[in-house]
């Protein structure tokens, strides 16, 4: 049977690849949205040497897991000064690109209530307008680099939706490990695991072909050979690029997958428990590859490429590598009762994200 893959991102990857922007950018005009240690890091300096008198201006007070309470205004105030920019730069992890990928969807009214309502109704449109997206970024996890998905919160009403428009492709991609040197051991951890499980995700999924199982499989290796070493040696920049490519390995085989399980259940536990989504998306990680294992043949196979194991033994190594890097997987490491995690588990499964995943058991008990 014939298979598709399809990414239309050109990357460019590398230490010093930054310098690549003002090329990149055409000439255009540039918003850059950036996080609020991003000026102290000097990397707003960066960009004004690199971009000079065409950086019209920075927005750089984006929050982890962009809420509709702040990104109201933002896109509000964006779309006040259309004419400001051809082309926006996403600077950071995947809650700078997130918010740029949802700034960069013009609606016909120009305002945020209208985007947010076309989300809620959850059908295909087409915006009115739009900007074209570069995406840099300062983390080695998100993916989101290379994929059209952005998530919006809205924690008033325990809500999330999804973004994901032809338009939200970003143009261009510069992944470039110097800006990774600075992450602490804590973020290093949260967005390697967000990594890992983007591409694990991709594996036990029912969108899976041979193109994102091989930057999957490639990731995975890459990464529980990399991360425990990187986390003792932050500073090391063979390691660093070795953890940036394999982070957007991971986002080119979930760009055309999709997610499953664990990012279904890691909703939850970030709007429940303010889980960060490193952690709530790759916690569960053991329990899902154990429902996966035994699944279809197939998959079954592209799992053996990765553990080089049985079922058991790989649930194990994946469990006993996440202990190392000291994150419980348990629902009750993170104060969820069993009742309430099996509820969350059988939820997730009927999900947009769970549907994808290949596992079609019924969940009676947690092991």
């Amino acid at each position: 049977m014939t298979q598709r893959f399809f990414n239309p991102v050109a990357t460019h990857f590398g230490p010093g690849s930054l310098a690549e922007l003002p090329r990149i950018t055409h000439g255009a005009k540039v918003v850059v949205v950036a996080f609020p240690e991003a000026r102290a890091l000097g990397l707003i300096e960066k960009m004004e040497q690199l971009l000079g008198d065409r950086l019209a201006y920075v927005i750089e007070d984006v929050h982890p897991n962009p809420d509709v309470a702040q990104l109201a205004k933002m896109y509000n105030r964006f779309w006040q000064q259309e004419d400001a920019c051809d082309t926006v730069v996403a600077l950071g992890g995947g809650s700078a690109i997130d918010t740029a990928k949802a700034l960069i969807v013009g609606t016909r009214s120009g305002q945020f209530g209208e985007l947010l309502q076309l989300l809620a109704d959850g059908k295909p449109f087409s915006p009115n307008r739009f900007k074209k997206l570069i995406a840099i970024p300062t983390t080695a996890g998100t993916g989101s680099e290379v994929t059209p998905w952005a998530t919006i919160w809205d924690a008033a009403k325990q809500k999330k939706y999804s973004l994901h428009l032809d338009c939200t492709w970003p143009e261009a991609a510069i992944v470039d490990p110097d800006l990774m040197l600075s992450l602490p051991a804590k973020i290093t951890i949260s967005t390697g695991l967000d990594a890992l499980s983007h591409a694990l995700e991709s594996i036990w999924n029912i969108n899976a072909n041979p193109v994102s199982d091989a930057f999957a499989i490639s990731a995975i290796h890459d990464i529980m050979a990399c991360l425990p070493l990187l986390v003792r040696d932050l500073g090391n920049k063979t390691l660093r690029a070795t953890m940036a490519l394999a982070a957007m390995k991971a986002g080119l085989a979930f760009s055309n997958t999709k997610t499953a399980l664990a990012h279904s259940i890691s909703y939850e536990m970030t709007l429940r428990y303010g889980l960060p989504h490193g952690i709530a998306c790759s916690f569960t990680l053991p329990l899902v590859l154990d429902m996966a294992w035994g699944e279809t043949p197939d998959r079954d196979a592209a799992l053996q490429k990765v553990f080089n194991a049985d079922r058991k033994t790989a649930v194990e190594r994946l469990r006993n590598f996440l202990h190392q890097l000291d994150v419980g997987t348990e629902f009750s490491d993170y104060g969820v009762s069993a009742p309430e995690a099996l509820e969350m588990v059988q939820s997730a499964m009927l999900g947009a994200r769970g549907k994808n995943f290949i596992g079609t058991k019924t969940i009676a008990a947690l092991p």
